[in-house]
C-alpha cells in the first residue's frame, strides 16, 4: 500500500511541476499583462494544489497542514490576480489588440 501511495504522490508532485512550467512559458508568451495575470495565477493555483496533494501522499502525517495551506491559496490566490488586474487597468496598461471586450470600462462607465 506504502509503494502505491509514493508511486500516485510522485505522479501528482510531477504533474504539478508541469503545470507550474507551463505558468511560466505562460508569463512569457502572452502578448499583455492581463493574459500574463490570468496564465500565471490559473497554472499555479492547480500546479500548487496538485503538488501539496502528492506530498500529502507521500507524507500522510501533514495531510492537515497541506489541506490548510490549499485552502488558504484557493481563497488568496484568485483574490490577489483581480487587485493586480484592476490595478493594471486602473493605471492605463497595454491591452493586446485581439482584445475584443473589456468588461472593466463598461463597468466603470456605468458607475460614472
Amino acid at each position: 500500500m506504502e509503494a502505491i501511495m509514493d508511486i500516485i504522490g510522485g505522479l501528482l508532485m510531477v504533474g504539478g511541476a508541469c503545470f507550474l512550467l507551463f505558468g511560466g512559458l505562460g508569463l512569457i508568451r502572452m502578448p499583455d499583462i492581463y493574459n500574463r495575470i490570468q496564465a500565471g495565477s490559473k497554472t499555479t493555483t492547480l500546479g500548487t494544489l496538485l503538488t501539496l496533494a502528492g506530498a500529502a501522499c507521500l507524507q500522510p502525517a501533514w495531510g492537515w497542514k497541506l489541506l490548510l495551506i490549499g485552502i488558504f491559496l484557493i481563497f488568496t490566490n484568485p483574490v490577489s490576480a483581480q487587485v493586480l488586474a484592476s490595478t493594471a487597468h486602473r493605471r492605463g496598461a497595454h491591452q493586446s489588440p485581439l482584445t475584443e471586450v473589456d468588461r472593466l470600462a463598461e463597468d466603470r462607465e456605468g458607475k460614472a
